[in-house]
């Protein structure tokens, strides 16, 4: 879906950048390198966000790509993004789906779920540019005992608002620019992938009280006044209801996250993130016990 969109001129303060942080470099599944914009010993998480990971973009030769198996997942939501390099998600309901450029995976875990994201059989064959993000956003205490749940949301579903100077903007959830992207979070929350020519500018909303942060994917150019290049995080203050993005010389493709707080306990290890110590320690139980994903009716 795309729009012919042009530039927000909203009289809305615009909020300044708290801090400009570097990534994580980490090995993650079978050993593919990812880019981590947090967790990092910086910032834990920025609520209702977990995890902004991005894989690639990397060149792999025949049989070089590597997945994802499978590992169990409680108490929150993962979106993945494919840019490059088609993959093939299943989890313990029984849910799979194909992956194409340009679609995106939201995974429910809630009460928790066993789940794979694998390089399609082809790619793996043939090799290719593999590059994909990966959110994880929490869910409040109240959505975390739901039963998992898979939707698979293909890149023809998810509005794009592009402009006459080259600049584009995928809403994958939240409203901005005129349209509303197809992911419903819990919590109010708005994600966009941003790509702005070299010199051209926008406004995105950030309300007040919501968290804001923008992740370099690739590229430079500035959030509010401060400048920002390939693989930062710029964090927002709260002192404003719009965030200013543009791009430098060569353009800047960006990842825009803006959520309102959970406020609630978040105790995490390895795959589960919970409310408490006691819950996490159920969960690794009811995994052992291989109760994730299997449910009656």
């Amino acid at each position: 879906m795309t729009t012919l969109g042009s530039a927000v001129t909203a009289a809305t303060a615009i909020r300044s950048v708290a801090d400009v942080l570097q990534p994580l470099h980490t090995p993650e599944g079978e050993g593919y390198p990812v880019r981590r914009a947090f967790p990092t010993p910086q910032i834990p998480f920025l609520d209702p966000f977990l995890t902004v990971d991005q894989t690639g973009p990397a060149q792999c030769g025949p049989g070089e790509a590597k997945g994802a198996p499978d590992r169990p997942y409680r108490g929150f939501e993962t979106l993945t993004y494919v840019l490059e390099g088609p993959l093939e998600c299943a989890d313990s309901t029984g849910s799979r789906a194909a992956l194409a450029p340009g679609d995106v995976h939201r995974l429910t875990a809630a009460a928790g779920v066993v789940h794979s994201a694998e390089p399609a059989p082809e790619f793996l064959r043939a090799g290719g540019l593999q590059h994909h993000l990966r959110l994880r956003v929490n869910l409040p205490a109240a959505h975390k005992g739901a039963r998992p749940r898979a939707e698979h949301l293909p890149a023809d579903r998810i509005p794009v608002v592009r402009r006459l100077d080259g600049s584009w903007f995928k809403v994958i959830a939240g409203t901005a620019l005129g349209v509303t992207g197809p992911v419903g979070t819990p919590t109010p929350a708005t994600v966009v992938h941003a790509c702005l020519a070299p010199g051209e500018s926008a406004r995105l909303p950030a309300p007040a009280g919501w968290n804001t942060a923008v992740y370099v994917l690739s590229g430079s150019g500035a959030v509010g006044t401060a400048e920002v290049f390939d693989g930062e995080l710029a964090v927002l203050a709260d002192d404003g209801g719009a965030v200013r993005l543009a791009g430098g010389p060569v353009g800047a493709d960006l990842l825009f996250l803006s959520g309102l707080p959970i406020g609630e306990p978040v105790v995490r290890s390895g795959p589960f993130v919970m409310n408490s110590a006691e819950e996490v320690e159920q969960a690794f139980d009811d995994y052992a016990c291989d109760r994730l994903g299997r449910y009656d009716g």
